[in-house]
């Protein structure tokens, strides 16, 4: 039977580090602050905001909400995020999603001072993020990489199969695991809808990262795996009163030597990720500070800073 990977443990751990982070940059006159934006009414939305904004209460960081209606126009939004990345007082900015259709997802993730995009998602973070010289990684990746260093999973010369190609867990994901430092060196395999033979690929696999969110469309189930393999289940799904995810946890755990539950696996590490992220948000500016190579006495790496290449603000939105 696998051991259970322990997502709110390593939580716990981390917001305790948040927390003394934040009384130090207190005691030096800097009040980390997480300005969060949600649009429309979305339930799951408004549950996701309500909870950061929970566990910056914890932390000591402070957070700003604003809520739009879901009929909000592009211009009123991106004025939101400028008066934002004017605000010396905001460290971070958050804009959850999704968003309506009306908006330019990417348009607003890129509007964000890349300095304050503790998401991740913007342009300039996940470029840097190839470059490894990213100032943030997006939270879930980060979150994963927290549990693989918590639980001493190697990753170097292992097959990682990720079932999402997403701008915030696949891609950034298998980025981040195949380049060379303590927690990459492995090698890749990206699946989506169109993959010919997923089973037999989940199944060769060391490590499996599942993030579909519908079950029926894809689990995991235990045949899909082999035995010792480490298992991830990112996708969470409410059914009825009862969360769920993407692997049949019984049949899986049969096999793996280490897996997520669903609830208390990734989630709880994602959000600590984001108050790291901010209170990092608040410090000088740097690359991220996990990201440390591999010795390589024969190369040399680009000792790269991310800087802020937001456009010019508009000094009439420049009141919080």
């Amino acid at each position: 039977m696998a051991e259970l990977i322990k997502g709110s443990l390593v939580a716990s751990h981390l917001r305790h580090q948040v927390r003394k982070d934040v009384a130090a940059l207190r005691a030096g006159g800097v009040e980390p602050c997480l300005a969060v934006c949600l649009v429309g009414d979305d339930p799951a939305s408004q549950i996701y905001v309500q909870r950061k904004q929970q566990a910056c209460a914890v932390v000591g960081i402070k957070s700003v909400r604003v809520d739009l209606p879901a009929g909000v126009a592009q211009a009123e939004l991106d004025q939101l995020i400028c008066r934002w990345n004017a605000n010396p007082a905001i460290h971070g900015i958050l804009v959850q999603l999704p968003l309506p259709a009306q908006i330019d997802r990417f348009a607003v993730l890129d509007g964000i001072d890349p300095g304050k995009d503790v998401d991740g998602t913007g342009s300039v973070n996940m470029g840097g993020l190839i470059h490894g010289s990213a100032r943030f990684w997006p939270c879930t990746p980060a979150a994963i990489i927290e549990l693989f260093k918590y639980h001493g999973v190697a990753t170097c010369g292992k097959h990682v199969v990720i079932v999402n190609r997403s701008i915030v867990v696949g891609l950034p994901l298998a980025a981040l695991l195949v380049q060379d430092h303590e927690f990459g060196n492995a090698t890749v395999t990206l699946c989506h809808e169109h993959t010919r033979e997923i089973e037999r690929i989940c199944r060769g696999s060391d490590i499996v990262v599942v993030a579909v969110g519908k079950p029926e469309q894809f689990t995991l189930r235990g045949s899909m795996v082999k035995r010792g393999a480490v298992v991830v289940d990112v996708g969470i799904t409410r059914n009825g009163r009862r969360l769920t995810g993407d692997v049949a946890f019984d049949e899986v755990a049969a096999k793996a030597s280490l897996i997520t539950p669903v609830p208390g696996g990734v989630g709880p590490c994602t959000i600590a990720m984001l108050l790291k992220n901010t209170v990092q948000a608040a410090r000088p500016v740097g690359p991220h500070p996990l990201l440390s190579p591999s010795p390589n006495p024969g190369g040399r790496r680009r000792s790269g800073v991310v800087r802020s290449v937001a456009g010019p603000v508009n000094p009439a939105a420049a009141s919080p």
